[in-house]
């Protein structure tokens, strides 16, 4: 039986909670799938949101682990990251990607579309699927509306390069379920 997650596990570095990340399951009001994608986002790397500081926008990262740090990305799609690391280090992980478990029907109604694999793979479509905006930002990953379960399985994580940004591009911080028909883009 999967175990909760609690805020704890997210105050490590975003290293390691990244990967440790593939294989668990992300409900948001019941309605979710196992993560199949990540990528971390460390305070020191230029393509943070805190590189340059903190912001109103991206307060939430400087805040303790274990919160969602909610982002519109070009001003069209909601995305989702996990607060990681301790107070202040304003360190994340995006979720990019999922394998659609619960909640279908839902999804699909929000998404507009019946191709399971284009429900939740990209993080807008992910955030779409799910109902998250940015009213959720700052809330709690280890209660309601948020249900994250640990892994139960030993999987094999693919790790390459970050997608869809322009800045420290070759940092191999996105992680993946090996394989999976689920994942934003497949790894090389």
């Amino acid at each position: 039986m999967p175990r909760p997650l609690p805020s704890k596990f997210f105050a490590r570095s975003v290293h390691e909670v990244a990967p440790d990340l593939i294989g668990a399951t992300l409900l948001f009001k019941g309605v979710g799938g196992v993560i199949v994608e990540v990528e971390a986002y460390h305070h020191t790397d230029q393509a943070a949101h805190s590189y340059r500081g903190r912001t109103e926008r991206n307060a939430v990262m400087f805040g303790p682990p274990g919160k969602a740090y909610v982002y519109r990305s070009y001003g069209v799609h909601w995305c989702l990251n996990f607060v990681c690391e301790r107070e202040g280090s304003a360190s994340a992980v995006l979720i990019r990607a999922l394998e659609p478990a619960r909640g279908l029907a839902a999804m699909r109604r929000r998404r507009g579309v019946k191709n399971e694999r284009l429900l939740c793979s990209g993080p807008g479509r992910l955030c779409q699927a799910l109902g998250i905006s940015g009213a959720h930002n700052g809330l709690a990953l280890d209660r309601s509306p948020f249900k994250l379960l640990a892994r139960t399985t030993k999987l094999k994580v693919a790790v390459g390069s970050r997608i869809g940004i322009s800045k420290a591009t070759k940092h191999p911080w996105r992680y993946g379920l090996a394989g999976s028909r689920y994942l934003s883009k497949p790894f090389r």
